[in-house]
């Protein structure tokens, strides 16, 4: 099973200040736990949303909106994908983690990836090569 767990924005990531030593360290021994585990898919840190985008989409117009955006506690700070047997096992290395955002409340939120199988046979043979191929060109990217 494959989980993003998600580290939500604070006020202070939004601002753009970045993490302390002893967080960075902290973060890359877990960091190092988690590979070691054979668990750690991927994994970062994303910049604040005042330098990002969204593309709103109503029927086939597309409107650009430009950050930042309200609702820091709405907004992703950060990511990791890992692959574990089961949401219990998600929710235990989640438990281990260093504070994301010390001197402040910080949320993680942990959720299940599909899988080819979830989508039943409306992912076609041909539909499940084609992911397949463009999982292997991830990859070589």
């Amino acid at each position: 099973m494959r989980f993003m767990i998600i580290v939500k924005a604070s006020q202070s990531s939004e601002a753009g200040v970045m993490p302390s030593e002893e967080l960075l360290t902290a973060m890359g021994n877990y960091n190092e736990e988690l590979a070691k585990a054979g668990i750690l898919l991927s994994c970062d840190g994303l910049q604040p949303s005042s330098k990002g985008a969204r593309v709103r989409f109503s029927g086939s117009k597309r409107t650009v909106l430009d950050g930042p955006f309200a609702e820091t506690k709405e907004l992703i700070g950060g990511y990791w994908i890992w692959q574990v047997k089961s949401k219990e096992e998600a929710i235990e290395w989640v438990k281990r983690c260093p504070n994301p955002m010390p001197g402040t409340e910080a949320e993680i939120e942990i959720r299940q990836m599909f899988e080819a199988e979830d989508f039943g046979a409306e992912f076609t043979p041909q539909l499940r090569e084609q992911e397949e191929r463009l999982r292997a060109q991830a990859k070589k990217n």
